[in-house]
């Protein structure tokens, strides 16, 4: 083959690796045409898409029920590659998706409006027939539901009719031109570039009649014909995110991660934000959040900013399909050099900032008043970032983030004297230790801080040793199940109501007082408070110093009884003739 990828095509042996089955469970599922062999430079490889899409169950079962429509989407979004990466094709379909949903809602609107124009009891009635379709040409009527304008050469029909035409990518290109001339907000947003001659046409039309055929029959639980298109995008996003490995982190926070955040925060009412949006899955989870408890889009005010020019169209893209209404600034932008909301002071902040990020350029900003509990090291932004989001708190504020496991206990660069003040301020409400693997980024445990200006127990602080919790969903991936999830937010809420729900937990949760925190040197690794088992050495906890004396003193132990057991053996064999 040709256009061989190894990303695309592995082995029987890696395919099981992956799925964590036996060989032979490949074997049946390949006899039975569960999954296809391919010849590829002369050997046998599976298709790596296949394979993730593909269900492991007991060979035999003749009732075979037909593919779900995450594997159709997943397996037509995989003929694109080629030879392009996950980091390029992803723009192909989300791109595509963006425009179906697009033409969709206003097809719908439009359709509405023609209904209105029809009903003598509408206000929009007409009584000339000619003249209604008028009343569904008003822009006004589609910018107040919050959808966009969509000209003719960019609604779905007329790009579906030309799918099968070499001309496609143009096509494509036009409407993504016109939906930005007819709504400005778009402007530099969508991608353009369909007609490239890398990108196979033939295969770019079949795409284009996957995603026109998401239909009613499709949805499969997850919400009306109006929310699938967001189903999709968000599926993508997910998927593009894990087949990108590391790079995908950039752009994408784990699912259950962000539901985690949103359910301690609760951001029910008020102005969010998020210094570093990524594709704005913090916002979109948010949005589930008020819907599921009741509540209206129209009481969260929603600000971000993205420093990667890609992700930034992505957010905006994913904030549009959802119709949330935001500013994450005219442009992509550096957080900490060029604050594009510098008067901003929020009620909820939600945030993955990178982590341990070395060149953030903080030797050009000693004097910045952000650092008001002291200058963050210039080789980690870690800090900087804390105390970013503190400078945004409203006076009521809180803020829930992810950050590595070394923020809790570092101490190189006045970081541990930041941290003190931090604590010594009051604004520590809750640390949560998660387990490792739930990150594309690391594979290492991550942990969530939560900041709150106006906390309900003063100079408290909750611990919450969420570490053995969650599932591993793949051989290098875990993931938090919705009973984890609860557990830790309910814990956490049941804690601030002082209910009798609540109560320490050893091993798991501990409310600790500031006195108790400073006895620890302010160290903030919950391993420290809730009596994690002696024989569990919390390595993120222990100093560096400690540590090494620890394992010298072990090493040493050691080597005595090496000599121990060579001086006895030595012995043996003197006593037997073997030996001098």
């Amino acid at each position: 083959m040709s256009d061989y990828n190894p990303v695309t095509y592995i082995t029987v042996k890696a395919a099981a690796e992956m799925k964590d089955v036996t060989p032979a469970a490949l074997y049946n599922a390949i006899k039975g045409k569960e999954l296809v062999e391919y010849l590829v430079d002369g050997k046998k490889m599976l298709s790596e898409a296949e394979v993730q899409a593909w269900t492991p169950r007991k060979y035999g079962n003749k009732e075979r029920s037909a593919p779900s429509l995450e594997t159709v989407l997943w397996l037509a979004a995989d003929k694109l590659r080629g030879s392009m990466d996950a980091a390029e094709y992803k723009h192909v379909v989300l791109g595509l998706v963006f425009l179906r949903h697009t033409s969709e809602a206003f097809e719908r609107r439009h359709a509405v409006l023609l209904a209105e124009a029809a009903n003598p009891e509408s206000d929009l009635y007409v009584k000339d027939e000619a003249s209604r379709s008028y009343v569904a040409e008003e822009r006004d009527e589609y910018s107040s539901e919050g959808i966009f304008w969509v000209p003719q050469e960019a609604r779905w029909s007329f790009i579906a009719s030309k799918a099968r035409l070499p001309e496609i990518g143009e096509v494509i290109d036009g409407a993504m031109v016109a939906l930005e001339r007819e709504n400005p907000s778009l402007t530099g947003v969508l991608p353009k570039d369909y007609a490239r001659p890398a990108l196979d046409k033939r295969r770019l039309g079949e795409m284009v009649d996957l995603i026109g055929n998401i239909g009613q029959d499709d949805a499969e639980g997850k919400g009306k014909r109006g929310d699938l298109i967001g189903w999709a995008y968000e599926y993508f996003l997910g998927r593009f995110a894990s087949a990108e490995g590391k790079r995908g982190g950039e752009f994408y926070t784990p699912a259950p991660v962000v539901r985690l955040l949103v359910e301690m925060l609760q951001p029910f009412k008020g102005r969010i934000y998020d210094p570093c949006c990524g594709s704005g899955g913090m916002f979109v989870q948010s949005e589930k959040f008020l819907e599921s408890h009741g509540g209206k889009l129209g009481d969260i005010s929603v600000y971000g900013q993205e420093m990667n020019a890609t992700t930034w169209k992505l957010a905006k893209m994913n904030l549009a399909i959802r119709h949330i209404e935001n500013n994450l600034g005219p442009t992509h932008a550096d957080t900490f050099h060029q604050d594009l909301h510098p008067d901003l002071k929020a009620d909820f902040i939600l945030a993955n900032p990178p982590f341990n990020i070395s060149d953030w350029g903080g030797e050009h900003l000693k004097d910045d008043k952000r650092w008001k509990y002291g200058i963050p090291p210039t080789g980690n932004a870690n800090y900087a970032w804390i105390q970013h989001m503190v400078a945004h708190l409203s006076p009521k504020g809180k803020a829930g983030f992810v950050l590595a496991n070394g923020s809790m206990s570092s101490n190189s660069g006045g970081e541990g004297e930041i941290r003190k003040a931090l604590i010594e301020a009051d604004l520590v409400d809750c640390i949560v230790a998660l387990p490792g693997q739930l990150f594309f980024t690391t594979q290492i445990p991550v942990c969530l801080w939560f900041l709150s200006r106006k906390k309900k127990f003063p100079r408290e602080t909750l611990f919450v040793d969420a570490r053995k919790l969650g599932r591993m969903e793949n051989r290098t991936l875990k993931t938090l199940d919705d009973a984890d999830i609860e557990k830790i937010a309910k814990t956490y809420h049941a804690w601030q109501e002082d209910s009798e729900d609540y109560n320490n937990e050893p091993g798991f949760c501990f409310s600790a007082t500031i006195e108790e925190m400073e006895k620890q040197g302010f160290v903030l690794t919950p391993g420290r408070y809730v009596g994690a088992a002696e024989e569990e050495v919390d390595e993120n906890a222990e100093p560096f110093d400690a540590k090494m004396q620890r394992l010298a003193g072990k090493l040493t132990e050691q080597f005595a009884k090496s000599d121990q057991l060579e001086a006895t053996i030595q012995e043996n064999l003197r006593r037997m003739g073997y030996a001098k």
